[in-house]
């Protein structure tokens, strides 16, 4: 994977000029392997990355943030908590560009200025984002301010239907537009794993903070309704988005990190829940097995985008070597113990505050490069990717131009 990656050499450390957000991804998969294995080969890297892209005014915004397990501050600089709660701030902030209730009574935009395109749409990438990015600060910090965000997000995406609390049933989308509550239109049946992904690890992460068997609940509804949709019988049980058996899971829309980023969020959930561990390791074991067989290509581990046909398929990208490693140090879940938990500030979290963070009014991003495909397909995780990213732990934003 960090083959691929050549962009510390640069006077622009952690952008990846193929995809603005594709940054993100690869850091995360970074963090997970370094947590998983204490191996600490690419944490300077990852470090010097995400500490430039905060900007010159420490807003990350776009960005990522490590706190959750320890993961060294820089030795000048803002600290990662610091910066994941500006993120935060500015994602709720309407002035910010955040939280808009013009349009389907709420929600974050799936883009940030009106002449792009999409302005009108809100995503469940960028609102599930949203929700575990609050939901993840309010455990860390142990502040409800960040639950109560979490519960407001959660409610008005159910509202909307982008998730559906009957069916469990995550869509891709709403517009502005007429069909649906709120002045929008019905959700769109699109399904990806990241969607679910994304409002699955905010909920366990509320169970966690709360300890209210209602976000547990939803925890496991949310995850049987994961496995259901995209751990088929046909594919051997092995994870798989809809795009795979045609052959149409295109690198340059990002859909290959789909499914790393959702089984690194399942290996999180074990360690955040432990009661759901084994529920939740026969699913990441098979999704493995599937993946070692794929990553054989050339005889240089070159990994496929299909885990369920026993062999590599000949689609190498970085893409598909970000989801790889994601699998990898997923499955090293099996061999963690309670010690690997997300820590928070209750149980050994040392990530200080700027204690303006939260008062600071956000400042304004710059100006974003035309819409492209990769974007449309990320854009919403955009918003905040990972928040604290599994087993790696970061709060990531995405990164700008």
């Amino acid at each position: 994977m960090m083959k691929w990656y050549t962009g510390n050499g640069t006077d622009n450390p952690g952008f990846i000029s193929r995809s603005w957000w594709e940054g993100a991804a690869l850091f995360l998969a970074c963090l997970n392997y370094w947590h998983a294995t204490n191996d600490t080969t690419y944490n300077e890297e990852v470090s010097v990355a995400l500490q430039h892209q905060g900007g010159s005014n420490g807003d990350y915004l776009p960005s990522w943030a490590v706190a959750e397990y320890k993961f060294p501050n820089r030795p000048s600089g803002d600290t990662w908590l610091t910066l994941a709660e500006r993120v935060f701030y500015n994602q709720k902030s309407p002035n910010g560009g955040g939280w808009d209730t013009t349009i389907c009574g709420g929600g974050l935009r799936w883009q940030k200025d009106v002449w792009q395109g999409g302005y009108t749409m809100k995503n469940s990438v960028s609102n599930g984002g949203f929700f575990m990015l609050a939901a993840r600060l309010a455990w860390y910090t142990q502040e409800d301010e960040y639950a109560k965000w979490a519960e407001k997000v959660w409610d008005w995406s159910t509202s909307v239907n982008l998730v559906n609390n009957k069916t469990w049933e995550v869509a891709d989308s709403v517009s502005q537009g007429t069909g649906g509550p709120n002045g929008c239109t019905l959700p769109d049946h699109t399904r990806w794993t990241y969607n679910y992904g994304t409002f699955l690890s905010g909920a366990a992460y509320m169970y966690a903070y709360t300890n209210d068997h209602k976000w547990l609940d939803i925890t496991n509804n949310l995850m049987d309704a994961l496995f259901a949709t995209f751990f088929l019988p046909q594919y051997g049980g092995v994870i798989s988005d809809r795009c795979e058996p045609s052959g149409q899971c295109d690198e340059d829309a990002n859909r290959p990190i789909f499914k790393g980023l959702t089984v690194s969020w399942l290996a999180d959930i074990a360690l955040i829940i432990p009661s759901l561990k084994e529920k939740i390791l026969p699913k990441l074991q098979v999704s493995a097995e599937g993946a070692a067989k794929a990553c054989t290509g050339n005889g240089q581990n070159l990994c496929g985008n299909r885990w369920w046909g026993g062999k590599y398929d000949g689609q190498n990208s970085m893409e598909n070597a970000m989801s790889g490693s994601q699998m990898m140090s997923a499955i090293m879940v099996k061999f963690l113990d309670s010690s690997s938990k997300p820590v928070s500030t209750a149980t050994g979290g040392n990530s200080s505050s700027d204690p303006n963070a939260g008062t600071e009014e956000a400042s304004k991003s710059s100006q974003l490069p035309p819409v492209t495909t990769a974007d449309k397909a990320g854009a919403g995780i955009l918003a905040l990717l990972f928040v604290a990213g599994i087993i790696g732990g970061v709060t990531f934003l995405l990164m700008g131009p």
